[in-house]
């Protein structure tokens, strides 16, 4: 039994050790650039057309989730006419 433990250690750690590691490119000195520059843009927008679509979202979503609070506030305030 324990020769079992032996082996399942060894192929353990073998492949752990052969397995190849991907290169992946370092892209934050590029991201540090782009969001240090100065060009009068707000930092939450520099990111590109999805920033500027998730903010645009964002915005839309909390307008009309505060007009709806609001709805809801109006009506639990106000009591209901009896005919």
């Amino acid at each position: 039994m324990y020769r079992h433990f032996l082996a399942l250690r060894q192929v353990s750690r073998r492949m752990i050790s052969c397995s190849a590691c991907r290169q992946v490119e370092n892209k934050v000195p590029e991201k540090q650039k782009l969001f240090q520059e100065d060009n009068g843009m707000p930092v939450h927008l520099k990111g590109g057309v999805s920033d500027a679509l998730l903010y645009r979202l964002t915005m839309a979503l909390t307008v009309l989730g505060t007009g709806y609070v609001l709805y809801e506030l109006y009506s639990a305030a106000v009591p209901k006419k009896k005919e």
